[in-house]
């Protein structure tokens, strides 16, 4: 239970689903249409609408709460020592929306003191929206939820988006992970991390992600009564970019993090 003198993490919440009824907006008039699509430096694709709701986004941010930070995935971060920091991916899963396949997304988060703390993943294709605060609460389209227990790896069901993002040594270590666990599904990207506070799935893995990529699922996660670390079990938080490992159960996130052989 927060203390009085702590953040009014129920305001904050409120303003996170008002950007992401900004956002859905956007997303959902973009998806219809034929997408406008650029490469970054790092040959990943970029399209005009991640551009446009992530700078929509900033707007009413930089309205309401002028004192606090932003981290975005598309332009310079704003102000991001401060102790409140909006963490923004406006297009989670771009490849996806360049396809038109509706497994894409938008994710705010909210970092304090660098740590993930409000979170929200806005899938309006599929009208599912996870909001959480870390230790706190989690829910999916206005209901509560929570992580599964999952007491051994054999019976565990994981999630990786990509497993093209792991380098070589990563891909090794994820592989014997994914020979111990009972099935892996691929491509769900902030999806499967919805999917995994809903208590649906044990285990999600990737690499080659920033921190927007996923501090708003994190603070979900941890409201769900999960967890999420590194590949060595370090906490993540707002200058984190690598690998990922996040569990509804914490026992299974230890035990994968000893067959990742990084612990």
């Amino acid at each position: 239970i927060m203390s009085m003198n702590t953040a009014p993490h129920t305001e904050l919440l409120n303003f996170a689903h008002r950007l992401a009824e900004a956002s859905g907006e956007m997303l959902r008039a973009a998806a219809v249409l034929p997408p406008e699509v650029g490469l970054k430096a790092d040959a990943s694709f970029v399209t005009n609408t991640d551009k446009a709701i992530e700078l929509r986004l900033r707007e009413l941010i930089q309205d309401t709460y002028p004192n606090h930070g932003i981290f975005g995935e598309e332009f310079g971060n704003v102000n991001i020592d401060a102790e409140f920091v909006w963490v923004l991916d406006p297009i989670d899963g771009t490849a996806a929306f360049v396809a038109g396949i509706p497994v894409y997304g938008t994710l705010i988060g909210l970092a304090r003191e660098g740590r993930p703390y409000v979170g929200i993943i806005d899938h309006p294709i599929t009208s599912d929206r996870w909001a959480g605060v870390a230790g706190l609460l989690a829910e999916r389209n206005g209901s509560p939820i929570r992580t599964r227990p999952c007491r051994d790896l054999k019976s565990a069901l994981g999630t990786c988006s990509n497993p093209d993002f792991m380098n070589a040594g990563e891909l090794e270590r994820f592989t014997r992970l994914r020979k111990q666990l009972q099935y892996v599904q691929y491509g769900g990207s902030c999806y499967a991390y919805g999917v995994l506070a809903s208590g649906r799935t044990d285990l999600a893995i990737d690499s080659g992600l920033d921190a927007f990529d996923v501090i708003a699922s994190i603070a979900i996660i941890e409201g769900a009564g999960g967890s999420a670390s590194d590949w060595h079990g370090k906490n993540i938080a707002l200058g984190w970019s690598g690998q990922i490992i996040a569990a509804g159960d914490d026992d299974c996130r230890k035990m994968a993090l000893e067959v990742l052989g990084m612990a």
